[in-house]
């Protein structure tokens, strides 16, 4: 028996459709991270493939099938492989494949060294077109900020607050060698302190005195991550927004640059 391919059929209205495809698609994927490890985690994908004017459909069958082919590893090379993977088999011009999931990292506690596992969401985006293609990554890292105006104001202590750090990149190049352990890092040395899953008393007092040791402004740690971004080659263009839940305010207190700026420049 022979089945009917409607998708396949002809389409007379002449409108080509900018984005076709599947999205909130959950699917279990192994990531690699840069402590030798590949971590069985679940990514939730968006995957989209332009449609040309004359053509009905898109077959969404096949964004499964080419998921399943490349999702170990999913690191950004294989990132890439997919998109264009998928862009060839839908006879596209573009398309583009967004995995975002829960990258855990390993630490160890700064006093006692107890380990346990912290967790970082992230978003890998590959876009392939017949013009090329890129990959562009994103890092939301969570890190402890003490106010550096109220540690100079008060006789004692200081107010603290959790901030968000997201960092998000263009890369060079998908074989750049920049991942998210690069960006965690750089997010965690911009704040007053990492946080920790797991904090004995002895790593509690670390901690705490670490970071009155190092208050920083919002200000700061956007700038503190941009210097050490700013000039990485492996780079093309970058944004930085830290967002901090005030502790002594009824509102949140946020810093934000991008770069290269409208004038091309650096900041």
């Amino acid at each position: 028996m022979t089945l009917i391919d409607v998708q396949a059929l002809p389409d007379q209205r002449g409108i080509a459709l900018d984005t076709v495809g599947i999205d909130g698609l959950r699917y279990p994927v192994l990531v690699p991270d840069g402590q030798g490890n590949k971590r069985e985690t679940f990514a939730t994908m968006t995957m989209t493939v332009d449609v040309a004017s004359e053509v009905k459909g898109a077959h969404l069958s096949r964004f499964v099938e080419v998921l399943h082919a490349w999702r170990d590893p999913l690191d950004a090379p294989s990132m890439l492989s997919m998109a264009d993977d998928l862009r060839q088999r839908m006879g596209s011009r573009t398309a583009t494949v967004s995995a975002a999931f829960v990258y855990f990292l390993e630490r160890q506690a700064p006093a006692t060294g107890a380990a346990s596992f912290m967790d970082y969401p992230c978003t890998v985006t590959a876009t392939s077109s017949t013009d090329g293609g890129g990959v562009s990554l994103r890092a939301e890292v969570a890190v402890t900020s003490v106010c550096p105006c109220s540690k100079a104001i008060s006789d004692y202590g200081a107010h603290n607050q959790r901030g968000r750090v997201t960092i998000d990149v263009d890369l060079a190049s998908p074989t750049s060698g920049l991942w998210f352990d690069d960006l965690i890092a750089m997010a965690e040395q911009s704040g007053s302190s990492p946080l920790y899953a797991l904090l004995k008393r002895p790593d509690e007092r670390h901690v705490t005195m670490a970071a009155h040791n190092n208050p920083v402004f919002v200000e700061d740690m956007v700038r503190n991550v941009v210097v050490r971004l700013r000039d990485d080659p492996r780079i093309i263009r970058g944004r930085v927004r830290v967002v901090t839940d005030e502790s002594i305010h009824n509102h949140v207190a946020f810093a934000q640059v991008s770069w290269p700026t409208p004038t091309g420049q650096r900041p």
